[in-house]
């Protein structure tokens, strides 16, 4: 067994051995390259740009001085398109703007010396958003070559030692869905930390892979969202930003003093109707019902009959525990929470305010999970079919539209088009606006409809980049 070693490169010499070969990606057992996505590639551009940490790069190399790349084959795959492959960075990066220090120079291009013979410098910012490594400034480029790449070598290792070490280095999980979104509310995650230690999550039925997979606290952001932001309510990963810039410490006050309040009302029995999937709405119910000055133990015995049958009781031709319905979706959350409600209503024999829930649309997400399969993507999900859902309602409130385009006939190739934007890592809110404002019909065959539209995004997109190149 040989011996392993760490060694530091500038990005442009490390790069500059996997050009020459000196260092390969192709070892016999290793995935392919291009796993990331345009986002996940350009943040790692931009830490590098900001000079932040990169783990250090995994190779293993022969007797005979061939290296190759065990742990950070897509690192390096992103950095050589950067590079030299023209990539650009997504207009949808977290951080777009960069400062950099930079030289001041007179008028004729000389560097500017001050009175004490030191070189005058200034802080300058770029935006990142759909440049190339062309179009950064001599600085950034400069930054980015010499940017301290750290790599651990395995010495004298053979081909099949080689497959070993890239077997042990990929056996890894990356983080869930929910945990990315967790990582988004910082302002609020100790909190939400605090709360859940609480015996209520202790005692409900969360198993044992929900407590660790971030499960458990997306409840506790979709109860807040539920409680208080319903109007405005976010799913998937977008959920952890709204609530850390729109929440409040006075919300999670509240939250957590109902949870307390439901510990001293929730039995054994109970507690099994508090999921992962339906305890923001119980929370949410239990939040309404403390408005109405009953003592809670009447809340206690609504939760007995609830679970003893009354949940099969239709409403309006609705029952609550309904097949087939994403409950992420805010048009079901307003239906089921207003159900929740009139049945605790009719049971405690109290009157209810009448509301009309936001009514959803009647076109089926299984339609459009179909129509969006065979024309963008096979492996859209029907989650993903309901965040598309949400932003193209969102898309339609920021440009005030109301015309022919939102029509129910045209649905299905509008959301297509949002699918298509995600799964090239296209910005569609500039173009939605300019598009509403150019056209108000459609082509009847959603087909056609939907290749119209992706022309006319494509082309947008391109007369943007050559708008930019020319500035």
């Amino acid at each position: 067994m040989g011996k392993v070693r760490r060694q530091t490169f500038t990005l442009s010499m490390y790069l500059q051995k996997v050009q020459d070969m000196d260092i390969r990606s192709d070892a016999d057992v290793q995935r392919l390259s291009g796993a990331w996505n345009n986002v996940m590639s350009s943040e790692l551009v931009c830490s590098v740009l900001n000079n932040e940490f990169m783990p250090a790069l995994i190779l293993g190399q022969e007797e005979n001085s061939q290296s190759w790349i065990v742990d950070g084959l897509q690192r390096t795959s992103t950095l050589m398109m950067f590079r030299y492959g023209n990539l650009k960075i997504s207009p949808n990066i977290e951080d777009p703007i960069i400062e950099y220090r930079a030289k001041v120079r007179d008028a004729d291009g000389e560097v500017k010396i001050d009175g004490c013979g030191d070189i005058c410098w200034e802080t300058r910012t770029f935006d990142l958003r759909r440049k190339t490594y062309d179009k950064l400034p001599e600085e950034l480029k400069k930054k980015f070559d010499e940017y301290q790449t750290e790599c651990v070598i395995h010495e004298n290792y053979s081909m099949q030692q080689i497959s070993r070490l890239v077997r042990r280095f990929n056996f890894n999980k990356g983080m869930t869905v929910s945990q990315k979104t967790f990582t988004f509310c910082d302002t609020y995650a100790r909190r939400i930390r605090e709360i859940l230690k609480r015996k209520f999550f202790i005692e409900a039925p969360y198993t044992k892979a929900e407590r660790k997979n971030g499960t458990v606290e997306r409840v506790v952001m979709e109860s807040v969202m539920c409680m208080f932001h319903i109007d405005s309510w976010k799913k998937s990963g977008q959920i952890g930003a709204y609530i850390n810039e729109n929440a409040s410490a006075k919300e999670f006050d509240i939250l957590e003093n109902c949870i307390e309040r439901l510990e001293n009302i929730v039995t054994d029995d109970t507690y099994n109707l508090f999921t992962s999937r339906d305890s923001f709405l119980l929370f949410s119910l239990f939040y309404k019902f403390t408005g109405l000055g009953l003592e809670d133990v009447k809340f206690a015995y609504f939760l007995h009959a609830f679970k003893e049958g009354l949940c099969d009781k239709e409403i309006d031709g609705k029952v609550f525990y309904e097949k087939g319905r994403s409950l992420k979706d805010k048009p079901v959350i307003v239906e089921k929470l207003d159900l929740l409600e009139t049945l605790m209503c009719e049971y405690l024999d109290i009157p209810k305010t009448k509301e009309d829930p936001e009514s959803g649309s009647e076109m089926g997400l299984g339609n459009v999970l179909e129509f969006v399969r065979e024309m963008v993507s096979p492996y859209v999900t029907l989650e993903d079919v309901s965040q598309y859902v949400e932003i193209l309602d969102c898309l339609a409130g920021k440009s005030s539209y109301g015309g022919k385009l939102l029509e129910e006939g045209n649905r299905i190739s509008m959301l297509a088009v949002i699918s298509y934007a995600f799964e090239n890592d296209l910005d569609l809110d500039d173009w939605f606006a300019d598009y509403c404002s150019r056209n108000d019909d459609y082509i009847a065959d959603q087909t056609e409809n939907f290749e119209r539209m992706t022309a006319d995004l494509q082309q947008y997109l391109d007369n943007l980049d050559v708008t930019c190149e020319a500035a």
